[in-house]
C-alpha cells in the first residue's frame, strides 16, 4: 500500500492529517516498521495491547519518541491510550510533555497512583512549567537536554512539589552542543536532596561528574514490581485444604492418574504443612522431597 492509502484523521490543531494503523506496517522481510511514516503523528492501535504481554509490571514511558500531549493530538487519541492504561492497572504509567498546559485541558486521571505526569525543562525560561503540573496527581520534571543554568535556588517550590526530578545532557554529535557545567548539575541535587526529591541521572552525564558520583534514584511508587494478572495465574495457588495463597513452587503439586501407563495429570497444590498433616491422617510414608526433610516424616503405622 502506498502512503497515500492509509487511514487518516484530522490533526486537533487543523494542522495535517494523523495516520491511524489497525495492524503494523511491514517491510519487504515481512517485519514490523517502528516508524513508518517516519516522525509523523501516527496511532499504533494495534499496540494498545502490548501492556498485557509483559509478564512484571513495568515502568513504561507512554510515546517515548512523541509528544502524545502536544496540540495536534486529538483528544480521542488520548481516550485510547489512558483506556489501555487503566485496563492493565499493574504497571506504571509515565507521560511527559511540552505542552504541559494539556493535562488540564484534557482532564488527567489523578486518582490513580500509578499515572506520573512530567514536563521538559531545558533552560530558566521553561523552569515555570512545573507550576502547570496536574495537582494531586504524580509529577516529575526532566531537566533535559540541560542547555543552561535554571537557577534552581530560584525555584525552590517546584522542588517541594514535584516527586521526582530526572537530568540529562544534550547528545548528538553537532558543533553547537551545549556540555553543562558540572555547577549547574550539583546546584539542582542540592535543591532535590534539601525537598527529599530523588533524582536519576542520564547516562549522558556520565563524562561529566563520574560513573562514581551517578544518582539513580526512583520515587517508592517507581520501584514496585507487581506481577501481571496472567502470570499470576502461572505462578501462584491455594492450598487445597487450607486455602493458603502462595506460590505454587513453595508448596506440593499434586497429580494423580487411574491406570497403568495413563500419564499423571496435575490437578492441584498442597502446602507442606497441610501435606505433612495429609500424610500422618492417613498413613502414608510422606516421600522424600525438596524442601521437606530427607527422610519421610510417616503416620501412625511408623509409631507402631
Amino acid at each position: 500500500m502506498a502512503k497515500k492509502d492509509y487511514k487518516l484523521v484530522p490533526a486537533a490543531d487543523e494542522g495535517v492529517g494523523l495516520y491511524v494503523l489497525d495492524a503494523p506496517m511491514l517491510n519487504e522481510t515481512g517485519n514490523p516498521l517502528s516508524y513508518p511514516f517516519g516522525f509523523e503523528p501516527t496511532l499504533h492501535r494495534y499496540r494498545m495491547d502490548m501492556p498485557e504481554k509483559l509478564k512484571m509490571g513495568n515502568n513504561i514511558f507512554v510515546g517515548a519518541m512523541s509528544d502524545v500531549f502536544g496540540a495536534w493530538v486529538p483528544d480521542s487519541w488520548l481516550d485510547e491510550i489512558f483506556a489501555a492504561c487503566e485496563k492493565y492497572p499493574v504497571h506504571n504509567y509515565l507521560f511527559l510533555t511540552k505542552n504541559v498546559e494539556r493535562y488540564a485541558a484534557y482532564g488527567v486521571p489523578c486518582r490513580l497512583d500509578n499515572m506520573w505526569y512530567g514536563t521538559s525543562i531545558t533552560r530558566e525560561s521553561e523552569a515555570g512549567r512545573w507550576n502547570q503540573l496536574p495537582a494531586g496527581c504524580r509529577t516529575f520534571v526532566s531537566i533535559e537536554p540541560l542547555l543552561e543554568d535554571i537557577e534552581p535556588e530560584k525555584h525552590n517550590t517546584m522542588f517541594r512539589q514535584v516527586d521526582w526530578v530526572i537530568i540529562g545532557a544534550e547528545t548528538g554529535r553537532k558543533k553547537e552542543k551545549v556540555v553543562p557545567a558540572i555547577e549547574w548539575i550539583w546546584k539542582i541535587v542540592k535543591e532535590a536532596d534539601q525537598a527529599g526529591i530523588p533524582v536519576f541521572m542520564k547516562d549522558s552525564l556520565i563524562p561529566i561528574i563520574g560513573e562514581g558520583n551517578m544518582r539513580r534514584e526512583y520515587p517508592a511508587g517507581l520501584q514496585r514490581k507487581a506481577i501481571s494478572a496472567k502470570m499470576e495465574k502461572k505462578l501462584y495457588d491455594s492450598c487445597v485444604s487450607c486455602k493458603a495463597y502462595m506460590k505454587k513452587s513453595m508448596m506440593v503439586a499434586l497429580s494423580a492418574r487411574s491406570m497403568r501407563g495413563e500419564q499423571p495429570k496435575q490437578f492441584g497444590f498442597m502446602c507442606k504443612e497441610c501435606f505433612r498433616k495429609f500424610c500422618e491422617d492417613c498413613s502414608i510414608v510422606m516421600p522424600v522431597l525438596a524442601g521437606l526433610p530427607e527422610h519421610g516424616v510417616t503416620g501412625k503405622a511408623d509409631r507402631l
